[in-house]
Order: C-alpha cells, then sequence, then structure tokens
C-alpha cells in the first residue's frame, strides 16, 4: 500500500501544481519516496497554500527544478514493483485528484485504482467501535475529526509545520499502522507510545 501526501499551489488540481510527493511502502517503512518540482507554466498560486508548505515564491517557479511531468514520471517509476499500489492518504481523494490531473498534463497513464484508504475514515471508524463519538462540527455539520485529531488519537504529536510531503505520508502510514496492528511503523515514532485501546494483545 501507497501511503502519500502531496503538497502543491493550491486546492484545484486542473489549475494548481503539485509541489512535491511524499509517499511510503506501507510493508516497508524504510522504502520511501520525496521529490520536488517547479510549477508548471500558468499554474494558479495561492499565498494560503505556500504558508502550510512553507514554499516560497522562488522556489515554486525555480527553474532549476524538474517538472511536474518529470516528478510524477519518477514516483511513477518508484511505484511500480511494489506488490500493493493501493493508494492512502488523510482526504486521499485530494492527492489522488492531483496525481490523475498531473499524470493527464504529463501524457502518462495513471496507473491507480478508484478504491482507495482514507485515514479520517479508518480512524473515525475505530473511535466509533471504541464506543465513543468522533469529534463533531455542529455548526458546519460535519465530521471535525482533523488529521492533528487523527494523530493524537493515536499517541502522536501535531504534524511538524510547515508541512512537508514525505513527513506527512509518514505520519499517515503511523496512523493507519498503529489502528491496523497495534504497534508502531516509523522508528521517528518510536518514542511516542502506541494508547492501550489501539494495541493488540501479544
Amino acid at each position: 500500500m501507497i501511503v502519500l501526501d502531496i503538497e502543491a499551489t493550491g486546492t484545484n488540481p486542473s489549475k494548481h501544481s503539485i509541489l512535491a510527493i511524499g509517499a511510503v511502502d506501507l510493508a516497508h517503512a524504510e522504502h520511501t519516496f520525496y521529490g520536488e518540482c517547479r510549477a508548471w507554466e500558468g499554474a494558479h498560486i495561492m499565498e494560503e497554500a505556500l504558508a502550510v508548505n512553507g514554499f516560497s515564491l522562488s522556489a515554486v517557479k525555480d527553474p532549476a527544478k524538474q517538472s511536474e511531468a518529470e516528478l510524477v514520471r519518477q514516483f511513477l517509476a518508484w511505484s511500480d514493483d511494489l506488490d500493493d499500489r493501493t493508494l492512502a492518504a488523510q482526504n486521499v481523494a485530494f492527492d489522488a485528484a492531483f496525481l490523475q490531473a498531473a499524470c493527464e498534463r504529463a501524457g502518462v497513464a495513471y496507473p491507480f485504482a478508484h478504491r482507495t484508504i482514507d485515514v479520517h475514515s479508518v480512524v473515525y471508524t475505530h473511535i466509533l467501535l471504541s464506543g465513543k463519538q468522533p469529534p463533531f462540527d455542529a455548526h458546519h455539520r460535519h465530521s471535525a475529526l482533523s488529521l492533528d485529531a487523527a494523530r493524537a488519537y493515536v499517541g502522536l504529536p501535531s504534524e511538524p509545520t510547515p508541512h512537508n510531503a514525505l513527513e506527512g505520508a509518514l505520519g499517515h502510514a503511523e496512523v493507519l499502522h498503529r489502528i491496523w496492528f497495534g504497534k508502531g511503523f516509523a522508528p521517528r515514532y518510536a518514542s511516542y507510545p502506541v494508547p492501550e485501546y489501539c494495541a493488540r494483545p501479544n
């Protein structure tokens, strides 16, 4: 399973560009991918997005960086030999949509299935099955289970800022691994104990 995180110039895959892709194979914590690219020519750039991911405007437009198409091809090559290419992420629809749009711009086939795993849904279900109520935004009438809330639920600190795509992917993978298998995944999180309600009996 490919757990990934994408940083972009905005939230609309048809008019915003990928800036970075981070990914990890859930079967092997050491098998990771990270790459950056410049924004494609004409891509819209949201200042709010750059505030989140920490890219400067000069970095976004840096001609020395590879193109979005080159980055996507690198990522596809990395993923090609994996036994399980199911995509997983927090709000996986966002990442999958950006990958698909980037593949179309690059003129390459999108190879991933539309059956994906969403971290939010996995944690939400675990909370319900534990007899608790997931956080809810009554004003907007939808789930309030944010990524930081999901991380806290499995014993992890909030995601560092600015966001980094590989750090994000490893964090998402850690959440999934603790929920599904009751134990940690990446060595960088070994100092954070797995909560008893996630742990599996030996």
